[in-house]
């Protein structure tokens, strides 16, 4: 379920090693700044999210991806908006290339699945970019969706439980890509209700090995009803 982008160096904010004690050097490392994110901005990756979920089978693994943007600070990341793009992993030669020699051979048979990962469209990333220099504000990262696929996959992965938490293919993709922040979704439903939690996560220490987990970044939801109140 997890997202692949084709952007390496996505020009976000310089992404640092926030896990203390990954430098080289042996210092401590500063703090990973709190997100602060917009209430609207994730209701509408909600809303999507919720949409793709119910078209979830046991064959199609739909994932659910977007951009985020906002301002980067010393100490804040500010999620204002999101911006979703298309998925081009079965069209760009680039992602399918990534899929077979890679993901493949280092995550198992499962990505073989077409609807498994997404690999964000690069004139969509390009637009998203562009989006943000108009408005004065910075291309942050991703979020994407974790459903409850131990209730709706197939029997044979039924044991492997998702959670807001990055799954292995999620920290290889993290530190792959380099953006600062990346947020994930964890989407269930329950008795006809949907319900999600929320973490972000900051890529591994670029000097550690691979596979090393992501530090947790403090995450925060404006809630706008109770500033107008």
């Amino acid at each position: 379920m997890s997202a692949v982008t084709n952007a390496p160096d996505s020009g976000s904010p310089d992404t640092r090693c926030t896990s203390p004690g990954c430098s080289p050097t042996g210092r401590t490392t500063p703090t990973p700044p709190t997100v602060l994110m917009d209430d609207q901005a994730l209701a509408g990756f909600l809303d999507v999210a919720a949409s793709e979920y119910q078209l979830i089978t046991p064959e199609a693994p739909l994932p659910c991806f977007a951009l985020l943007l906002g301002s980067a600070e010393a100490t804040t990341y500010h999620v204002r908006r999101i911006a979703f793009g298309r998925n081009a992993r079965t069209r760009d030669p680039a992602a399918v290339q990534e899929f077979r020699e890679e993901i493949v051979p280092k995550f198992g048979s499962a990505y073989e699945n077409e609807h498994r990962g997404w690999w964000v469209d690069s004139h969509d990333l390009l637009r998203a970019s562009r989006e943000a220099d108009a408005l004065g504000i910075d291309l942050l990262g991703s979020i994407h969706m974790h459903p409850d696929w131990h209730r709706l996959g197939p029997p044979s992965e039924r044991t492997r439980t998702l959670s807001e938490r990055p799954t292995p293919m999620d920290r290889h993709l993290f530190g792959r890509t380099g953006w600062p922040l990346n947020l994930i979704c964890y989407l269930e439903r329950r008795g006809g209700e949907f319900y999600h939690a929320l973490g972000a996560w900051a890529p591994p220490c670029r000097h550690s090995a691979e596979g090393a987990d992501c530090p947790e970044i403090d995450l925060r939801i404006r809630t706008s009803s109770l500033t107008k109140a």
